[in-house]
């Protein structure tokens, strides 16, 4: 009996930490996986500034200082995006997309607000077909960010709860993973539109 006991004790303790380290491993692969979708669908909204510029620039040739200002927050959101993507582990790069992302979101907005004193520019069928893909990018990118969330709470859960805290450092896992961040929660509830129809 004894003997058996001793055997029962020996499987647990191989078993536990086997279980908490595929468990660790499951769920950070998870959240990689949904950041790897943020990539895309923010990648995407990437792409489509360009053509919408380069498409409203002859009607805004007194708002050149606008435009300027889209194609530098695109670019500086797509380097925070490839710097996080190069270490998606580090919650710095994390928190530096995030506000790439604010800074995008915010110009966009601006030159909403532009295009909207030009009544000719949102009655081009161009403009306003790079509009509506650029509404359904931002819609991609909130579902994707909110996978992502869900993905990294998961994660830290699984790292922080007991016995996996336990573990959780000497398995490599040694911090939570960052959440996508924002500084104006109304981004969160309303993406950035530029609505051509009004």
């Amino acid at each position: 009996m004894g003997s058996l006991l001793i055997l029962v004790v020996i499987v647990i303790c191989v078993a536990v930490p086997i279980v908490i380290y595929n468990r660790l491993v499951r769920a950070r692969n998870e959240y990689r996986n949904a950041f790897a979708q943020i990539q895309v669908q923010l990648k995407r909204r990437h792409d489509l500034i360009p053509n919408l510029v380069e498409t409203v620039k002859a009607y805004l040739t007194h708002e050149q200082h606008t435009l300027e200002n889209v194609i530098q927050a695109r670019n500086h959101a797509a380097n925070t995006l490839a710097a996080a993507v190069a270490r998606p582990d580090v919650n710095t790069e994390i928190a530096q997309l995030a506000e790439g992302e604010h800074q995008l979101s915010s110009a966009l907005r601006h030159l909403s607000v532009v295009v909207e004193a030009y009544p000719e520019l949102q009655a081009d069928r161009a403009v306003q077909s790079l509009s509506e893909e650029l509404a359904g990018a931002e819609s991609r990118v909130a579902f994707a960010r909110q996978a992502y969330n869900d993905a990294v709470l998961a994660y830290n859960n699984a790292r922080e709860t007991f016995p996996a805290s336990l573990l959780a450092d000497f398995f490599g896992h040694k911090s939570n993973a960052a959440m996508l961040q924002f500084d104006d929660h109304a981004i969160i509830r309303h993406a950035p539109k530029i609505d051509l129809n009004r």
